[in-house]
């Protein structure tokens, strides 16, 4: 009898576990511009500029939410002027100058503190994982879909058809869906090797912060900004899915995969957000008891 009592307390708490890996990505994908909603203007409201707020609350603040307004978010950014080869490689260096900013600084420490709030369940969330054979086999082909070798052919091949066709808005599309990577890939690099933290496996010390995640989030958020929400929401969820296939596959610690996607959700927001184009539609302010997460738009 007690043999049995304590394998259904060891299947409840890898439910748990389960439950908790999936709550921490999940989290990162709704603050990160998906949810998206339009509603009719309130009484008094004709501000060319419509702005929504949703108050979230911070890591010590206020657990009051208030939504303010929700309107449509800006459109997709105004497709430069040139989309050639020459533009996207004087991009891909002067992209790095619109890198520090007030909300990117906040990205990073919201995906901080969530990483740190993981780190405590890192060994927990393995261990019931790693050797799960249903988990292995399911999230087994995020390890190819989230290589660099399958998002950046697939990043060319949209900017490729977008210049062969001589539509502007695909190659400008495809422009940045290659300038999230390697933004991605470049912040990822840095920190691996700056904090050099070892893989759950022991192969290496490169550990912190997932590259999957990171250029997965990175690959999504600059699909939403370029394409109606609606389409970009599988992009969040293909990040999730690749994201969290490195747990199972004992590459990464929950800690990495939830820090990872803020690094993904940082470089997709600054290569689409810059001085020749409108603000970006997402926008975070600290406020008192908690932080606003806003959409902006412009008629």
């Amino acid at each position: 009898m007690s043999l049995g009592v304590g394998v259904a307390q060891g299947q409840l708490v890898r439910l748990r576990l389960l439950r908790l890996t999936y709550f921490t990505v999940v989290v990162l994908i709704m603050t990160s511009g998906v949810s998206h909603a339009q509603t009719s203007d309130p009484p008094g409201v004709n501000a060319p500029d419509a702005v929504a707020a949703l108050t979230v609350p911070s890591l010590f603040g206020s657990i009051d939410t208030d939504i303010v307004l929700a309107q449509q978010p800006a459109g997709p950014p105004p497709t430069p002027r040139h989309t050639g080869i020459k533009a996207m490689a004087e991009h891909l260096v002067t992209n790095f100058k619109y890198l520090p900013s007030t909300e990117n600084l906040l990205w990073a420490a919201g995906g901080g503190g969530l990483a740190l709030a993981a780190h405590p369940f890192d060994d927990d969330v393995n261990q019931a994982l790693v050797g799960n054979s249903a988990a292995e086999n399911f999230f087994k082909p995020g390890a190819v879909l989230g290589e660099l070798y399958t998002l950046l052919p697939t990043a060319a091949i949209v900017y490729a058809l977008g210049r062969i066709n001589d539509q502007p808005k695909v190659s400008h599309l495809g422009m940045d869906l290659i300038e999230a990577l390697a933004m991605s890939e470049a912040l990822t690099t840095a920190l691996k090797y700056t904090t050099r933290r070892e893989r759950p496996d022991g192969s290496s010390q490169t550990s912190f912060p997932s590259g999957h995640a990171a250029d997965t989030f990175a690959f999504a958020t600059a699909l939403e900004r370029h394409l109606n929400w609606r389409f970009s929401v599988p992009a969040y969820i293909f990040s999730s899915y690749v994201a969290m296939s490195r747990l199972p596959a004992n590459r990464h610690w929950l800690s990495d995969v939830v820090f990872g996607s803020a690094v993904g959700i940082i470089a997709g927001r600054t290569v689409t957000s810059n001085e020749s184009e409108r603000p970006y539609p997402v926008a975070i302010a600290i406020i008192p008891g908690g932080v606003a997460v806003m959409y902006r738009r412009t008629n």
